[in-house]
């Protein structure tokens, strides 16, 4: 467990760090968390020999390949919090900054990358920790276009569809509805010459439609009629999209409105020019932009950071709260375009008032700046992977290549507040759309507020941005005493697959801003 130290006078800041494995074997580029609790760290097949292993003596034979043409290391490994482990998985095809979403059935689905992963599609079907999946590569269906630095997002009838890349102005579907590339002008009209535009920020809204931010700019998308629905002014500041590498987050929606409020979060970015100039020292923004897209007269309220930050991962938190987390204060994204690491993760909660919703939290030891990423495991904790400034495995200099994998604990899960932490004892496997369920949970002090019922899904986390990640907080009934210590909430699942697109979602109880361990619930349409 790392020092805590203080920040503006601070001391003792609240939230823990671990240490979970000092050698995953790759620098984590992409991951992403599925159903069996397991993650999948995702790196380039280009970066030479990695730290570990193929199984079995397996080597991959690839006469294209720029680096290592016979390569018998993994650049995909699968990691298991339980036991701390992780297993080689074997990637064929280049997955250098590709994009990728869970499906309706739990399978990642992983598209795009660079050089011979250009088109490619690669599926990973789930297993239990102790089972053998890996990936499956697809010769066809390829994408209508190469996707390298685009975004995925799964839609309503269980498709996905591709947005953007570098030099593309399009998006597509997987699976192929047989439209191909489609034009999208905001990509072009937001294409500088840093191409300040790639890995947009996507959020599907609950009509259905698609918020899209590129650069400065986001408007609201029909890809039903290909019509752009409403236009947002600009968000002052630095770019925000990569390079300049701000982050995005559409903040919880909540079935107290009838999830009728929608908004967005975006915070931090890099200087204009600093990517292009290779300028290491300009520092990062401060600043986050909030809007309400779903206001008659839209327009962003602006607050500040308590530190600058680019290459930032924003995560939603069980308890309603963003954590920012990772990233660097100073340059841009790039090989060794940045200094200044951002050891500090801030929580923002969005309910409090304006001028108090930061709060610093303990600070890492390990800085997390170019290709790093963070997720939410189902216990709460925060998994921090990966950061390789360099082109290829360095292990030397002040921002080596890094293969430690590291846990923060956010301050609801301190031992003090144990005692009003729920545990899911029974739930359903599955919850179709607008009907209701049960749950019984233990606590050890009986409850005193309502429990909150949370669905969080289970998002590709790759260049500070969280792909498909978003959090509804469900209506439900008053808790009812089963036994001694044992209670039961009903809870009303999404109404529809424009709220919570079909798939496994993390079901969190929480009891005032404290929350127990998920269980996995699939959303469904009634058979």
């Amino acid at each position: 467990m790392c020092l805590v130290r203080g920040v503006y006078g601070q001391t003792g800041l609240p939230g823990t760090w671990e240490i979970l494995l000092q050698n995953a074997g790759i620098a984590s580029m992409h991951s992403a968390v599925t159903r069996f609790n397991t993650v999948v760290l995702l790196d380039r097949t280009d970066i030479g020999a990695s730290q570990i292993p193929l199984a079995n003596g397996a080597c991959r034979n690839d006469p294209n390949d720029i680096t290592l043409q016979h390569d018998c290391t993994a650049h995909s490994v699968l990691f298991d919090p339980a036991t701390n482990t992780v297993r080689p998985l074997t990637i064929l095809t280049d997955t250098w900054c590709s994009s990728g979403q869970f499906s309706t059935d739990g399978t990642l689905v992983q598209t795009g990358g660079d050089f011979d992963g250009f088109k490619v599609v690669r599926k990973f079907y789930p297993c239990p920790a102790n089972g053998t999946c890996d990936w499956v590569e697809l010769t066809t269906p390829v994408l209508q276009a190469g996707r390298w630095y685009a975004t995925n997002q799964l839609l309503p009838d269980g498709t996905q569809i591709i947005i953007g890349g570098r030099s593309v102005f399009t998006f597509e579907y997987i699976p192929p509805n047989g439209q191909g590339q489609i034009s999208l002008p905001l990509l072009s009209a937001t294409n500088d010459p840093e191409e300040d535009n790639l890995y947009p920020f996507v959020f599907l809204l609950p009509d259905g439609n698609l918020f899209i931010f590129a650069n400065n700019d986001s408007i609201i998308y029909s890809y039903l009629t290909d019509t752009v629905v409403s236009t947002f002014p600009p968000l002052p500041g630095n770019p925000r999209n990569y390079p300049s590498a701000g982050s995005a987050v559409m903040l919880p929606l909540l079935a107290s409105n009838q999830f009728a409020v929608v908004e967005v979060l975006v915070c931090g970015g890099a200087q204009y020019g600093a990517f292009l100039s290779e300028n290491t020292t300009a520092p990062c923004s401060t600043s986050c932009g909030r809007i309400t897209v779903t206001d008659p007269a839209p327009a962003w309220a602006m607050e500040t950071m308590p530190i600058p930050r680019c290459m930032g991962d924003m995560i939603l938190l069980p308890s309603q709260d963003i954590l920012i987390i990772n990233g660097a204060q100073a340059g841009s994204q790039g090989w060794g375009y940045a200094t200044d690491a951002a050891l500090y993760p801030v929580v923002y909660s969005s309910n409090a008032a304006v001028g108090m919703r930061f709060a610093p939290l303990a600070p890492s030891t390990i800085a997390r700046m170019y290709h790093s990423t963070a997720n939410l495991l189902p216990d709460g904790r925060i998994l921090c992977a990966g950061s390789n400034p360099h082109q290829f495995y360095t292990f030397s200099g002040p921002f080596p290549t890094e293969l430690r994998l590291d846990a923060f604990s956010p301050p609801y899960l301190a031992p003090a507040q144990d005692p009003l932490r729920c545990t899911i004892t029974a739930a359903p496997a599955t919850i179709f759309y607008n009907t209701n369920f049960t749950i019984t949970f233990t606590v050890p002090l009986a409850p005193v507020a309502q429990i909150e019922l949370n669905l969080l899904s289970a998002p590709f986390v790759t260049h500070s941005f969280a792909q498909g990640q978003r959090l509804l907080s469900l209506a439900t009934t008053a808790y009812v005493p089963t036994s001694s210590n044992e209670y039961a909430i009903s809870g009303t699942a999404p109404p529809s697959p424009q709220l919570a697109p079909p798939s496994y979602y993390m079901l969190y109880a929480v009891n005032q801003a404290i929350p127990g361990t998920a269980v996995w619930v699939q959303v469904a349409a009634p058979q």
